[in-house]
Formats: structure tokens, C-alpha cells, sequence
């Protein structure tokens, strides 16, 4: 019976011991994950090992695990304009290694190959382009200036066997001075529009005189001749005219009663104070 036991307990022992062996030769890489291999004897391998599970030579073998996704970094740098301007840029990059060179990448820079890479060569690069144009020229070519960083960072990259997905410029300040002047001339720009805008609009009151000061002589000119042409009559119209105005408003006012008149009389319109 103890024989048994023993014997049952060996094996147990073996495949326990055989299982601790099958895990040791094991390992896995997760999604969005590549693994290097170091051998003792061989050194780094050039292979690139993907995503699953595989085996190794335990004690001998150590799998290496890189992150091939997407990582965002921001760089910041201060750096002269050509007109001699301090600009605060902030610059976003969206960078992975190179798949097929995560050997390389790994023999020459490590793990953390982007915390070596990207912040000096950002700096560098940024520093070149920015020193080529000039403080209002970095506002107004912004568009132009970033296509240019992005362009010669990603040449730059790929000499480290790294991708960049995406470079943009994301901040860009400049010193106070150089921020009031801006302001200053802003301040002034419009104040030149605003007298544009009222010498115009005194032009245009003065052509409206004019054509109101011809409009009431031709008016004269008409009415002058039109006295002159039927005498008398046209001033009767116009003092019926005026008769029948002041009739509307005394007809229409408080306080004003209407009186009829007798015979061969003419009516009339009375003023009452309607206090009394």
C-alpha cells in the first residue's frame, strides 16, 4: 500500500515537475505586442517573433516584448525666429517602430528607444525650420511651416527606423514684446479702418447734399416757371391747399367745435378751453 502511495505520489511529482518545464519553455505576446529573442550564446536574433504563444530555450532564451502601437508625445521647444523672436512651440507626434527593424532598434537604442530619439531630434528640427522664417511669417504660414517640420522630422525618423503616423504643430506663443506689438498694430489697423470708413461716409453725406441741394433748385426752377406761365392761379391752389390743411387740424383737435353759418353766412370753427 505505501508502495502504491509512493508511487502515485512520484507520479504526481513528475507531472508537476513536467508542467513547471512546459511553462518555462513557454511565452506569449499580446495583441499590438512584438518580441525579440536574446541567446546566451547567439546574441539578439534578427527574427521578429508576432503575436501568440511560443516556445523557447529556457535559461538560455529571454523574449524581449515591444510595443509596435501608436504612442503620442508632445515636444516642446524654444527657439529664435529669423528676425531674432523667442516662439514657444509645442509639438505633437505620433510615432511606432519599424516592425521588420525591432531587432536593430533594440541593439541600438533599446526599449525606450523613442525617449531617446524623438525630444532631441523634435528640438533639432524645429530649431532649423522655425530659424528660416519670421515671426509674423510662422503666424500667417503656419499651415506652410508644420507641412515643412513634418516633412523633415519623418526623414530624420526613418533613419532610426521609426514611423511617424502624424506631426502637427499644436502651440505656438511668442515673447511679450513681441505679443504687445502685435496687439498694438491690430489696435491701429482698425483705427485706420474706422477713418476710411468715416471719410467714406462723409463723401457719401456730401454727394447726398448735393443731390438734395439740386434737387430743391430744379424744384424752384419749376415752380418759377410755373408762376411765371399761369400767373396768379397756381398761388390760389396752393392757398387753398394750406386752407384746407389748417381745416383738417382745428376739425380734428379737442376742444374745437364746429359752428354752421346762416344763410349767406360761412361756417365756422370755434376754440373752446375744454378746462372751462
Amino acid at each position: 500500500m505505501a508502495d502504491r502511495l509512493l508511487s502515485a505520489a512520484t507520479r504526481v511529482g513528475v507531472l508537476v515537475a513536467g508542467a513547471a518545464a512546459v511553462d518555462l519553455c513557454l511565452y506569449t505576446v499580446d495583441g499590438g505586442e512584438r518580441a525579440v529573442i536574446f541567446d546566451r550564446l547567439a546574441g539578439v536574433k534578427d527574427d521578429v517573433v508576432g503575436e501568440g504563444t511560443h516556445f523557447l530555450i529556457p535559461g538560455l532564451q529571454t523574449p524581449i516584448i515591444m510595443d509596435v502601437r501608436d504612442r503620442a508625445r508632445v515636444i516642446n521647444s524654444v527657439t529664435g525666429t529669423k528676425d531674432l523672436q523667442t516662439a514657444n512651440i509645442s509639438l505633437r507626434v505620433l510615432s511606432r517602430p519599424d516592425e521588420a527593424k525591432l531587432a536593430l532598434i533594440f541593439k541600438q537604442l533599446g526599449q525606450d528607444y523613442d525617449d531617446r530619439v524623438l525630444p532631441s531630434l523634435g528640438n533639432e528640427v524645429l530649431k532649423a525650420v522655425v530659424a528660416k522664417y519670421n515671426a509674423e511669417e510662422l503666424l500667417s504660414k503656419r499651415e506652410t511651416v508644420s507641412h515643412q517640420v513634418r516633412e523633415e522630422i519623418m526623414a530624420r525618423a526613418k533613419q532610426f527606423n521609426l514611423i511617424l503616423d502624424d506631426v502637427s504643430i499644436t502651440h505656438l506663443t511668442f515673447g511679450r514684446e513681441f505679443t504687445k506689438a502685435i496687439e498694438n498694430k491690430q489696435v491701429a489697423q482698425q483705427e485706420a479702418e474706422r477713418q476710411v470708413y468715416l471719410v467714406q461716409k462723409s463723401e457719401q453725406e456730401r454727394q447726398a447734399a448735393v443731390i438734395r441741394a439740386e434737387g430743391e433748385a430744379e424744384a424752384a426752377d419749376l415752380i418759377s416757371n410755373a408762376l411765371k406761365s399761369s400767373g396768379s392761379g397756381l398761388i390760389e391752389v396752393r392757398r387753398i391747399d394750406a386752407a384746407k390743411e389748417i381745416a383738417e387740424t382745428l376739425a380734428n383737435g379737442r376742444g374745437v367745435t364746429y359752428l354752421p353759418a346762416g344763410q349767406g353766412g360761412a361756417n365756422m370753427l370755434l376754440s373752446v378751453d375744454p378746462s372751462h
